[in-house]
């Protein structure tokens, strides 16, 4: 019943927030006899701050057009290259006609970037992306907001999720021989899982995996995020968060965990700096200062872009990650494709470098949580264990913003390089018959050093309604 109030009060403010808007422009544009009075500018943002506040914010774009690769420019493509019912591969194929760029861009690496399905779209780490196009072939995973995915579809379990991210691991190896795979918070856990199955197996594992302010291990330095998740029963999130998508969207009928609600959790955790956010974005307006009311619609633009999960899924990462702990304690167990359980055992990862990033200040993450990752990987040489602390660092700033470019990706970069063997592409013929090798080239030995941690830092934030869900900041740290 609360979805469908939900979806009638935003049907009864669209045509408000429309209004508001088409108000807002005849009394801010200068050829508008509206605009000679007095008041004109504040009552122009006045609307405008009304609209925002109403309208309904769609999935945003990408919208990486273009990096600069040395001086030079090279246009990006963006394109689809699987297309599962609950997720898109996405890559981002750069051309350019300078030959000598070409050249090195073919010799780059290969990255995965993992990302959360948690509340907002993958959209969340354009800047992420933009960044890593410099330097390496990119691509992404796009999940899809589960009331836009019909019943005829099925269910998407914790396990789907794992397998999937397996899948596409598999897709680049037999396009490139191999690949490196970052993932940023909430998917650590699933694709710590995914690669522990396949060194299990025996298959070729990424060449390294970069995790980043993940749960990893919810136990330590909890934070307000994970004691909601740790302190409130399994049937409690079953029966209070838990919603049939209406009639009027293609899901209709499936059972999700409203974006809605996961948007109000992310406001009630910093209600007096968005309420700050906005009054200074009304300010700005009556200002002219263009620069700043550019950046708050582009960060709110994506803020308030949710996407709904769903049911299953949602409830086995509560269960799986912040109620049972399964996979620090070894009790982890997936169904695989075809039915079949499997124990998740990181320990069986011998052939995969491994670089752990954690924000000073992350209060979504805590530290040591991705730290874990290192002990449960005991397989992996010593020397191949490295773990970064970025100073100063929120949990949104170690993906995007100037501490990811200036701090956490020059890091990034250096261990990727240090350890990756160019991967030729192979041919659709070739990849068809050769089978999966059971051993993973060797790896280059001696990565970037380790960063050593600093004490922790206390944090406290206020409870919220969503449980395992990675916000971001209301402003760029």
């Amino acid at each position: 019943m609360l979805y469908q109030i939900f979806e009638t009060q935003r049907s009864l403010m669209e045509p408000f927030a429309d209004f508001a808007q088409a108000a807002s422009k005849l009394y801010g544009q200068t050829t508008s006899p509206m605009a000679q009075n007095p008041m004109a500018q504040r009552v122009s943002a006045g609307y405008d701050l009304l609209y925002r506040l109403g309208k309904d914010y769609e999935k945003p774009e990408f919208g990486i057009k273009s990096v600069e690769v040395d001086g030079v420019e090279v246009a990006i493509h963006e394109r689809i290259e699987l297309d599962k019912p609950f997720c898109e591969l996405r890559r981002f194929k750069r051309f350019t006609d300078d030959a000598a760029t070409l050249t090195k861009l073919k010799a780059q690496p290969v990255v995965l970037i993992v990302a959360p399905l948690s509340g907002h779209y993958a959209t969340l780490l354009r800047d992420t992306v933009r960044t890593m196009l410099k330097d390496h072939k990119v691509y992404i995973t796009d999940w899809k907001n589960a009331r836009l995915v019909p019943l005829s579809e099925g269910e998407f379990h914790l396990d789907d999720y794992v397998n999937y991210v397996q899948d596409f691991i598999r897709d680049l190896q037999s396009k490139y021989g191999n690949c490196h795979i970052m993932s940023v918070c909430q998917p650590t856990v699933p694709v710590l899982a995914a690669v522990s199955l396949m060194a299990s197996r025996g298959e070729k594992t990424p060449i390294t995996m970069t995790m980043m302010g993940g749960p990893i291990d919810a136990t330590k330095s909890p934070t307000s995020v994970n004691n909601l998740a740790m302190n409130k029963s399994f049937s409690w999130f079953e029966n209070n968060v838990i919603y049939r998508v209406p009639d009027s969207f293609p899901g209709a009928g499936r059972r999700v965990y409203p974006g809605f609600l996961q948007h109000t959790g992310f406001v009630a955790m910093n209600p007096d700096r968005h309420l700050k956010s906005h009054y200074d974005y009304f300010q700005d307006l009556i200002k002219g200062d263009n620069s700043s009311i550019d950046s708050h619609r582009e960060f709110y633009d994506e803020y308030n872009a949710v996407l709904d999960m769903d049911a299953d899924y949602y409830l086995e990462t509560i269960n799986t990650v912040f109620q049972e702990f399964k996979l620090v304690r070894g009790t982890w167990e997936i169904k695989n494709p075809k039915g079949k359980l499997e124990l998740v055992r990181p320990q069986d990862i011998r052939t995969t470098a491994l670089l752990t990033v954690e924000g000073e200040l992350d209060d979504i993450s805590g530290s040591g949580q991705t730290e874990a990752a290192h002990k449960l990987c005991s397989g992996i040489v010593r020397q191949e264990h490295h773990h970064l602390e970025a100073k100063g660092a929120g949990h949104y700033g170690i993906f995007s913003g100037r501490r990811w470019r200036e701090v956490v990706y020059p890091h990034v970069k250096k261990f990727i390089l240090e350890h990756n063997q160019v991967a030729k592409p192979v041919s659709a013929t070739v990849a068809a018959a050769t089978p999966t090798p059971a051993k993973a080239a060797p790896v280059v030995k001696k990565a970037a050093p380790v960063v050593k941690k600093a004490p922790a830092v206390a944090k406290k934030a206020a409870p919220v309604a969503a449980a395992a869900a990675p916000k971001a900041a209301a402003a760029k740290k």
